[in-house]
């Protein structure tokens, strides 16, 4: 059997009476493998081990007779010896397609794995240029992407419809390097992917990712949904590139961002589109690089809204994104390899966010800046900035540090942090806080800076170890009867000389030493 038949449909037809034996050879002839059919069933041979054929859902493929001869689908064959099927329509042909034979995985280490050379895929561009439309390219192996791009190829995909089944041998492979994805652009390729669908339903089936330098997948109007565990709607990494317009997104297992990036700094720009997270530990965005949102809708129901490890990004442009567990945003650093140390940044202007449980923002073994300009946020814990130690890092040293800058933007909800945490809120443009500030007395240190047209509406006996304010005379501090401690101590609060004031609602501002 040829690697390219003009066959009409799927059919292989041999004609016996009782059981059909053929040998099937790919590679130009370096590995031959036998098929015996029975009439009953059907048992693939393959190196001495019997298995049963199954079709692209997972059924048992039995043959049928018919004038004599014996008919079977050709992908069930193909895919049984290694090979991968795919149709095109417009010229009605079978393309069966030699998959890539691996060895062992790679080491974890960054960036020693070859993405190109891991894996196999129903339809494969090395290096060329093409262009298919209305095509359906369906992956059902193990480590087998739908669609493949290497060596710097470029293409063009219109109104496709990719499909994976299979699951990964190696979760870290699928989540570095792309391994069993349904579309991979790795080694400088460049894919246009418009008005498609694309649906996975295995572990470590990622839908659309692009690897290494020079990597870009440009996403325009597809449907995305994912069923099962670490499978991402948009994945970018080791500096590779996606870019989605009006793309909607449904990923359903664990460790399942519906936009993420991993390893390597990839870089993932979206605009419009909706997406939805359903399974635990799988928030709408999870960052270990730049990803930048404008115009979505983000709902995740078992997770965070986003989180971000390192020193890494997220930016968001009227974007609307809830997380239902844990927290509204994580800020968080691992140790696992996945990010560098540093400073991670989030960024949001216009839009919400919506936390139903935990702090609004929540930050943990890592430094952190957030900048927000006129955000609607909503906060159903009370807690609007959490900064404290957590399973990460080196006990006694995995604190957090974060500064949380508001432009124009009201803030509501307590701000609190451990022994070995800080924080610094710097209020501009007449932004609010309508909250505590450390009543607990826990922090290392937390600081207020307001403008003289901020407010900050106190709820709470307060401790601050530094305060300023560009008001002098601080009416912009509404006390509601409550005592705010500072630290006579610090240089920063110098101006007050050490003094008790007497605030306008009848509350104090008075020192105490650290």
């Amino acid at each position: 059997m040829s690697k390219k038949s003009g066959m009409k449909g799927f059919v292989v037809g041999a004609a016996v009476t009782a059981s059909l034996a053929m040998s099937v050879s790919a590679y130009a002839d370096t590995i031959t493998k036998k098929i015996a059919v029975t009439y009953d069933d059907i048992i693939v041979e393959l190196n001495g081990q019997e298995t049963a054929m199954k079709d692209a859902t997972g059924a048992t493929v039995e043959p049928f007779i018919y004038n004599g001869t014996v008919y079977l689908p050709a992908r069930a064959i193909s895919e049984a010896v290694g090979l991968t099927a795919s149709y095109d329509k417009a010229t009605k042909t079978v393309s069966l397609t030699g998959a890539v034979e691996t060895g062992s995985a790679p080491e974890e280490t960054a960036g020693t794995a070859d993405a190109a050379s891991l894996g196999s895929a129903t339809y494969l561009l090395d290096g060329s240029t093409a262009s298919k439309t209305d095509e359906s390219y369906i992956a059902v192996t193990t480590d087998t992407s739908a669609v493949k791009v290497i060596a710097g190829g470029a293409l063009t995909l219109n109104g496709v419809t990719l499909s994976k089944t299979g699951g990964t041998s190696s979760e870290d492979n699928s989540n570095f390097y792309g391994l069993n994805a349904a579309l991979l652009a790795a080694g400088g390729s460049t894919v246009f992917l418009n008005d498609s669908t694309i649906t996975t339903s295995a572990n470590g089936a990622n839908a659309v990712f692009a690897t290494g330098a020079g990597s870009t997948v440009n996403v325009s109007g597809a449907t995305i949904t994912t069923t099962e565990d670490s499978s991402r709607g948009l994945d970018a990494t080791y500096t590779g590139t996606v870019n989605a317009t009006n793309t909607n997104i449904t990923t359903a297992g664990t460790h399942s961002a519906s936009i993420a990036t991993d390893r390597g700094n990839g870089t993932v720009n979206v605009t419009g589109g909706t997406m939805l997270t359903t399974g635990t530990d799988s928030p709408g965005i999870y960052s270990t690089g730049t990803i930048s949102v404008t115009d979505a809708l983000i709902t995740a129901q078992g997770s965070e809204a986003a989180v971000i490890e390192g020193k890494n990004s997220i930016t968001l442009t009227n974007t609307h994104l809830s997380g239902a567990k844990k927290s509204g945003i994580m800020l968080y650093q691992s140790f696992s390899g996945d990010a560098e140390t540093g400073t991670g940044t989030l960024t949001m202007t216009g839009g919400s966010l919506t936390a139903y449980e935990g702090p609004l923002f929540y930050a943990t073994n890592t430094d952190a800046v957030i900048n927000l300009k006129n955000v609607g946020l909503t906060n159903n814990s009370g807690i609007l900035l959490a900064a404290s130690a957590d399973k990460w890092g080196t006990t006694g040293a995995n604190g957090a540090t974060v500064t949380l800058n508001a432009d124009a933007q009201p803030l509501t909800g307590d701000v609190t942090a451990d022994s070995i945490s800080s924080a610094q809120l710097v209020l501009s443009n007449g932004s609010s806080l309508t909250g505590t500030i450390d009543a607990a007395n826990a922090a290392k240190s937390v600081s207020l800076t307001l403008d003289a047209a901020s407010v900050w509406n106190v709820t709470g006996d307060s401790y601050l170890s530094a305060l300023t304010d560009g008001d002098i005379t601080l009416s912009n501090i509404k006390d509601n009867g409550y005592t705010i401690y500072y630290d006579a101590s610090a240089n920063a609060n110098s101006w007050l000389a050490g003094a008790t004031i007497t605030l306008s609602g009848g509350g104090r501002l008075t020192p105490f030493t650290s």
